[in-house]
């Protein structure tokens, strides 16, 4: 419910004469009680993060809905004596939920305690911190009310000295720019003024020049005429008192200002003082208003905020969304898909306690910014499908019947990844186009320490994988490697087929997902007591496992077919890569049944000896070059989509599925800051099925445990009984869980 303003105008004079005597120390508790409610106003549409440049306190308040490319560096108001962070950082959350931009709010440091010129010098370096930001000039707009309106132009004065190029504009609220209180409006509008006093402000400008707190002023520093001259040419000072400046190709500005306030001549004097050195400068007086009436957000004052959105518009470009082409290996998803499929995978945590859906959503709203190249929309272009950035985050939903439900095309055009709660749990599925296991990875841990840092109040450090959502994504985040890994020598793709698993398919489209728990360190002694990794030795379990399906099925063994594995290879290991993308390609290691038995331990050696020789640089860069050579030959770049979706089908059909019998992929052990990981009991990594394959498998390590998950399309559960039966044979214990129906 918003005040009116005959309400604040009465409370406010209620408290004018008490203000004038109070210590500084119960006025700074009153503004920073201010700026909270502030900060609850805009709380639903902006997030703010607080943290320190060169031990400046600042915190950056982020819109949910951002219009604008640009950011506004905000310098709060309080006669340069008043105003911590808690009060910056209140009507900053307003600007940015209104206006759709980007507010950081300084906590500048404040008189008597630091005297002039400290806090121009602070807002330099926060001003210094955006440009190294990879903000230009013309993206940055300041904002100041009162105190903060002055130092608004002061600090473009002193940039001017220091030779740096000035920002795109000026917005100001009751701005403080006399400090000499020269103006007639001190005399005039004494009694009109429900909110500020003459002895107030002289007692301000007193600390804030002379480093003093004297709420009687004028009996140390103006007890004769010879003082008061000094003192009036000391606060005439250009970087104390803008007014009294060369303002010369100041930045455009626009101004509001109550008519009842006794500072509107520092207003209406610096408007005329702007227009008299051709600087483009307006000004609004808001008639029976007070001292920096604005920050109450009255609904009368609608129109207010309006100009502001407007002014910013004129002066700073409107966000623009990136769109990008998708990276080597994203090509053939779109192409791929089916009626009834579409190549998705999902990652989740389940926290300790139930998630709190509105909490999620906020930091869902904060963290999709952070990551451009995953937060989009597949868009279709005359000869590639190409990514676009989304404009605001998605909605959480509930969870699905079923894990990785089918996300139709239709979906996938408006939103590429989807985030769902069940309980505790907290999963993202992503369309495989966006990026691969280890983006994923990174997303999710990032989204979980917002969720966290809102929920329980926690500063995760930006660590294990989790990227800082204030910092800018950087191009590296965005390449796409493969291209830049390409060589000159080619692999051949020529290769036998595998065994294919087959079985009855659910009608309806059910995914079932079996999940086998086990201790980490025991899988990882066994795979060490047969001296290999982990994956060799789960991959080896698993060919066993298919080696007994395919003796049930196929009676004649000189018709049996090999038994080979999907293995994904993260080729960050390899080439020094940031991509958030996909970087990743595959070994298929195996075994040709036909050549006789093979037990566990020599199936796994093999595995182990395999991979050695195909997971190699020499290798992967041959494969990397098959592929982004395919993708650059003419004949292709020329060819229609729907030329290329067809050709790329036929690709995908005859070499896409047909030489391994399903994947295990292995994103290894996730770990997680401390500030995070004790509300995290559970991790998991769910592999989509194939398209004409009923199975696939991904693996998860976390804390102690191992996460082993199967995902089938099929109602007979064919590979978890021969899986679970190989590790029963060969002594490994396992925990299973499914959502068999």
């Amino acid at each position: 419910m918003k005040l009116s303003a005959k309400f604040v105008r009465s409370q406010l004079a209620l408290f004018k004469n008490v203000i004038t005597e109070t210590s500084l120390e119960a006025s700074r508790k009153g503004q920073n009680t201010l700026g909270r409610l502030l900060a609850r106003m805009g709380k639903g549409n902006a997030e703010s993060r607080d943290f320190d440049i060169d031990g400046i306190p600042v915190s950056l308040a982020s819109p949910k809905d951002e219009l604008s490319s640009g950011i506004i560096l905000y310098l709060h108001g309080g006669g340069y004596t008043c105003g911590d962070l808690p009060y910056a950082k209140g009507f900053a959350t307003v600007l940015a939920s209104r206006c759709g931009i980007k507010v950081l709010a300084v906590a500048y440091s404040l008189a008597p305690e630091k005297v002039f010129p400290a806090a121009v010098n602070d807002c330099v370096k926060a001003y210094e911190y955006l440009l190294t930001c990879g903000y230009s000039p013309k993206e940055i707009m300041l904002c100041g009310e009162s105190a903060g309106g002055g130092l608004c132009y002061s600090l473009c004065l002193k940039l001017k000295e220091l030779d740096l190029e000035l920002p795109a504009g000026i917005i100001t609220v009751s701005p403080w720019t006399d400090l000499t209180s020269s103006g007639e409006s001190y005399i005039k509008n004494k009694r009109k003024d429900p909110s500020m006093t003459l002895g107030r402000l002289k007692r301000f400008s007193d600390c804030y020049v002379y480093g003093e707190d004297t709420k009687d002023g004028d009996k140390k520093f103006r007890s004769t005429e010879e003082d008061r001259a000094k003192d009036t040419e000391i606060k005439r000072n250009p970087l104390v008192s803008p007014m009294f400046a060369d303002l010369t190709d100041m930045p455009p500005s626009i101004c509001f200002v109550g008519g009842s306030e006794i500072m509107l001549d520092d207003a209406m004097g610096m408007h005329a003082r702007l227009t008299e050195y051709g600087c483009d400068s307006r000004v609004y007086v808001s008639k029976g208003k007070w001292h920096a009436y604005l920050l109450y957000c009255l609904s009368e004052d609608d129109e207010d905020f309006n100009r502001i959105s407007r002014f910013i518009k004129s002066k700073i470009p409107a966000k623009k969304l990136r769109w990008m082409g998708l990276d080597n290996a994203a090509k053939i998803y779109p192409a791929a898909r089916r009626r009834n499929w579409t190549n998705v995978f999902r990652l989740s945590a389940t926290l300790t306690e139930d998630v709190d859906k509105s909490v999620l959503q906020n930091a869902l709203d904060v963290t999709i910014r952070r990551f451009p190249s995953i937060a989009v929309k597949l868009k279709t272009g005359m000869f590639w499908y190409y990514l676009e950035e989304i404009p605001k985050a998605p909605d959480v939903m509930d969870e699905k019947p079923y894990p990785l439900s089918r996300m139709v095309f239709d979906d996938i055009r408006k939103c590429a990844l989807r985030v769902l709660v069940y309980k505790k749990r907290i999963a993202v599925e992503f369309f495989h186009a966006l990026t691969d296991g280890n983006g994923g990875l990174i997303f999710l841990k990032t989204l979980l320490a917002e969720y966290i840092r809102e929920r329980y109040g926690e500063n995760v450090p930006a660590s294990d994988g989790i990227l800082n959502v204030l910092d800018e994504p950087t191009p590296a985040e965005l390449e796409d490697s493969f291209l830049k890994y390409s060589g000159d020598v080619k692999a051949s793709r020529a290769d036998t087929t595998a065994f294919k698993l087959t079985g009855e398919k659910e009608e309806d489209g059910y995914l079932t997902n079996t999940t086998f728990i086990f201790d980490s360190s025991d899988i990882l002694s066994r795979a060490k007591g047969m001296g290999v990794t982990v994956t060799s030795f789960l991959t080896a379990v698993m060919i066993s496992a298919i080696v007994r399906i395919q003796d049930r099925q196929v009676k004649n063994r000189k018709k049996h077919k090999p038994i080979k594995i999907l293995i994904p290879v993260n080729l960050r290991k390899m080439f020094p890569s940031e991509s958030l993308r996909n970087f990743v390609l595959y070994v298929t290691p195996g075994i040709d049944p036909r050549l006789g038995e093979y037990t566990l331990e020599e199936t796994a050696k093999l595995i182990q000896s395999q991979m050695a020789l195909m997971n190699t640089k020499k290798q992967m860069q041959a494969k990397i070059s098959k592929n982004v050579g395919d993708e650059k030959a003419l004949i292709i770049k020329l060819m229609p989509l729907f030329i290329k979706n067809i050709t790329m089908k036929m690709v995908f059909n005859a070499v896409g599925e047909k030489k391994s019998c399903l994947a295990l992929s292995n994103l290894g052990v996730c770990k997680l800051p401390s500030e995070i990981e004790k509300y995290v009991s559970r991790m998991g990594f769910v592999l989509g099925v194939q398209a004409d394959a009923p199975y696939n498998t991904g693996l998860i390590t976390f804390k102690d445990k191992m996460y082993l998950n199967f995902i089938r399309n099929i109602k007979e559960p064919l590979l978890e009984r021969e899986f679970y039966a190989v590790l029963k044979e060969n002594g490994v214990r396992s925990i299973v869980e499914s959502n068999t129906r």
